[in-house]
């Protein structure tokens, strides 16, 4: 008998490269990502058994990547915190958020290579740390997304919108 498929946290990820509209070629996600290019191919197939990825291509479905990410992203992927760290910053703690709001609590993907310290979050995927110099518009959106799993109700709201405007003004 068959397992029933599901989605990864990695195939999120590679769901935002595409919703940015950035490079949809299975070797440039690969490279934005640091995967293989077969990991990137099977994350594109996942995606669209799911129904985020039009059938026969790699565009996302703007409307059904919104929906998974404003109701289903918290519960499907749950955050899990850990002790306090040094890493990398991210939800509230990372641009564009943190230019808008003021917290105490600073969230980080561990790194040994982060300047920040503060509760750490675990990544959806390992290589979400190199995010900033490899692909610094889907580190953003990743610490959106982040920001729509451990946020308070307004930064949740605020983090929607501003997903919501990245994917709709994606080439």
């Amino acid at each position: 008998m068959k397992s029933q498929p599901s989605l990864r946290p990695l195939d999120l990820v590679v769901g935002l490269h595409l919703g940015l509209g950035l490079d949809a070629r299975y070797e440039a996600i690969a490279a934005a990502l640091d995967i293989s290019v077969s990991q990137a191919h099977r994350t594109t197939a996942r995606l669209q058994q799911a129904g985020l990825v039009l059938p026969e291509s790699k565009r996302m479905d703007r409307k059904a990547l919104m929906d998974f990410l404003s109701h289903g992203v918290r519960y499907a992927f749950f955050p899990v915190l850990g002790p306090e760290t040094r890493g990398v910053p991210t939800a509230h703690s990372a641009p564009p958020l943190a230019d808008r709001i003021v917290s105490d609590d600073t969230i980080v993907w561990p790194s040994a290579h982060g300047r920040v310290r503060g509760t750490s979050l675990l990544p959806l995927y390992p290589g979400a740390p190199g995010l900033p110099e490899r692909s610094p518009s889907l580190y953003e959106m990743l610490t959106l997304v982040d920001a729509l799993r451990v946020g308070r109700a307004r930064e949740r709201e605020m983090a929607a919108k501003d997903v919501r405007a990245r994917i709709e003004s994606a080439v």
